[in-house]
C-alpha cells in the first residue's frame, strides 16, 4: 500500500455522502477534510493545503463553480474534482470554464473516486492562469510580475524562487526545496540561495511598506502577509 497519505479537501453538503466518501478514502490512505457548504470550504482551502479539492456542484452560500472562480483568482492551483449530478455538455463546458479539472458523475464508485484522485494529486492544476499573494500577482501566461499595479523585473531565477513560494503559499518552502527548484541537477555552494534571496527581496519587498517574504529560522521561507 502507498504509504504517502494525500489530502483532500471535500465540500460536499450531503452528510451521509460525505461520511461514506471520507470514511472510504481514509482506508486508502487519503485523509480528508469536510466543509458542509462552499464558504466554509473557501476558508479551508485558503488556508490549508491539499493535493486535490472535490467540489459538489450545488452547495449552500457558495456554489461549486463559483467556489472553484474564486479559488482560480486566488491563484489556488490545487487541481478540481467536481461532484454532480448533471452531465451536460454545456454543465461540463461551464465547469472548464470556472476552472475545474475533472468530473464525476452522481452517483459514483468509490473505487473510480479514488482512482481519479490519485491520478489529479500527481499534477498541479493546469487551469490557473495567476499566483497571488495580498497585492503581489504573477500572470503566468504573460510572465509579468506586479505589486500594487507597479511591474516588478524580475531575473529568470528570481521568477522561478517567487512562482515557487506563490504556489506553496501559505506553506513554508524549505531552502532545499528552492536550491532543487533553481537547480535541479548540480546544487551550487552554500551562499547561492542566499544571495538570491537577496535580490528577490530588494524586488518584491523593499520598493513597499510591507514585507511579503519572511524566513522561517531553521524552516525555510514563506510568503505571506503578517
Amino acid at each position: 500500500m502507498n504509504s504517502t497519505v494525500l489530502q483532500v479537501l471535500l465540500v460536499e453538503d450531503d452528510r451521509d455522502l460525505a461520511a461514506s466518501v471520507a470514511d472510504y478514502l481514509v482506508l486508502e490512505q487519503i485523509s480528508v477534510d469536510h466543509a458542509y457548504n462552499g464558504q466554509a470550504g473557501l476558508t479551508l482551502a485558503l488556508e490549508n493545503s491539499y493535493d486535490v479539492l472535490l467540489l459538489d456542484l450545488m452547495l449552500p452560500r457558495i456554489d461549486g463553480l463559483t467556489l472553484c472562480e474564486k479559488l482560480r483568482q486566488q491563484g489556488i492551483d490545487t487541481p478540481v474534482l467536481m461532484l454532480t449530478a448533471r452531465d451536460t455538455l454545456d454543465d461540463k463546458v461551464a465547469g472548464f470554464g470556472a476552472g475545474t479539472d475533472d468530473y464525476l458523475v452522481k452517483p459514483f464508485a468509490l473505487e473510480e473516486l479514488t482512482v481519479r484522485i490519485q491520478a489529479l494529486a500527481k499534477r498541479r492544476s493546469g487551469q490557473m492562469k495567476k499566483l497571488q499573494r495580498a497585492d503581489l500577482i504573477l500572470e503566468l501566461d504573460s510572465k509579468v510580475a506586479t505589486r500594487d499595479g507597479q511591474t516588478i523585473k524580475l531575473t529568470p531565477s528570481e521568477w522561478v524562487l517567487l512562482e515557487t513560494l506563490l504556489r506553496a503559499s501559505p506553506a513554508i518552502v524549505s531552502k532545499q526545496q528552492l536550491e532543487r527548484a533553481l537547480w535541479p541537477d548540480d546544487l551550487p555552494d552554500t551562499n547561492s540561495l542566499k544571495v538570491h534571496m537577496y535580490h528577490l527581496r530588494q524586488q518584491v519587498d523593499k520598493p513597499f511598506s510591507n514585507p511579503l517574504i519572511h524566513t522561517i529560522k531553521g524552516q525555510g521561507f514563506v510568503i505571506n502577509e503578517v
